[in-house]
Parts: C-alpha cells; structure tokens; sequence
C-alpha cells in the first residue's frame, strides 16, 4: 500500500513540474514599440483580448522618453538610446491609449485589443 501511495505522489509531482515547466516557457507574444523623434513607432499596437503580451520600448532617441497609460495602469522611463520591457494584459477588447510624459502632444498612441 505504501508503494502505490509513493508513487502515486510520483506521478503527480512529475505532473507539476512539467505543468509548472509548461508555464515558464510558453511563449508570451512581444511587440516591439520604437520611440524615435518623440513618436511612437506604430502608433497603433493590435493585441488579442484575454492575453498577456510583452511589449519592447526602443528609444532610439537621445533624450528619455517615459511610456504612460492610465487606462493600462503603467508608467515606465526609457533612457535615451536605451529599452525596456513593459508587459500589459490580460485585457479585454477596447482601446487603451498610451503617450510620452515628456513629449505628449507628438509621442501618442493606442493599444487596440480584439
């Protein structure tokens, strides 16, 4: 008896810790964001609803940049010709804009998820 519950309890941590494995490596979808001349570059990023995506901020500018949205509850610099990372989501459809604190009226964009 005790050898079936010992390896019963085998089985189901090799079950959770190929799940757990699963999890870490699934891919999740990046999308890259290019800020140069203070604009965003697309201007319109397309994500599907219910998913969590990663999004890559390249400020091929000198001077920093930071990506804010009230909407997606995120604000993050980005040093002048430096990146960063920004994940979003999961999300609902809707659009959700997004602009530059330093240079709002030309650094602006949207998030649209389908």
């Amino acid at each position: 008896m005790k050898d079936i519950s010992l390896a019963i309890r085998n089985i189901l941590g090799l079950l959770l810790l190929s799940l757990s494995i699963g999890t870490v490596f699934a891919a999740t979808p990046e999308i890259e964001l290019i800020i140069k001349d203070h604009l965003f570059f697309p201007a319109t990023l397309e994500i599907p609803a219910g998913q969590k995506v990663r999004i890559r901020i390249i400020n091929q500018d000198p001077t920093p940049e930071e990506f804010e949205s009230f909407e997606l509850n995120r604000e993050k610099l980005v040093v002048g010709n430096g990146q960063t990372v920004v994940f979003i989501g999961p999300l609902q459809p809707g659009e959700y804009p997004f602009f530059g604190e330093f240079y709002p009226k030309t650094a602006q964009g949207m998030v649209i998820v389908k």
